[in-house]
């Protein structure tokens, strides 16, 4: 999963124009909100945006599921590569 992991990093560095930020700064486990790297609720529009375009994955509803998949990189993958597989 590490190739998908360091794709959404990429992902997320290009959306959301962190030009400051590289691939390898960024902890696959560590949180994408608050203490982390901080991203907001727009961030995570436009991430998931993001993803759904690329990866043609769907976005239920559900806030708590939501906010446990955007949690880290290492959750998103997990949710893409899960959302892939049932497809």
């Amino acid at each position: 999963m590490n190739a998908l992991e360091q794709e959404l990093k990429h992902l997320l560095i290009e959306v959301l124009n962190l030009e400051d930020i590289t691939v390898e700064q960024i902890d696959s486990a560590a949180p994408l909100f608050g203490d982390g790297l901080g991203l907001d609720s727009i961030d995570a529009l436009e991430l998931g945006v993001a993803i759904r375009r690329k990866y043609g994955v769907r976005m239920d509803g559900d806030a708590n599921a939501m906010r446990n998949h955007f949690a880290s990189i290492a959750n998103l993958a997990r949710f893409v590569n899960d959302a892939a597989t049932v497809r």
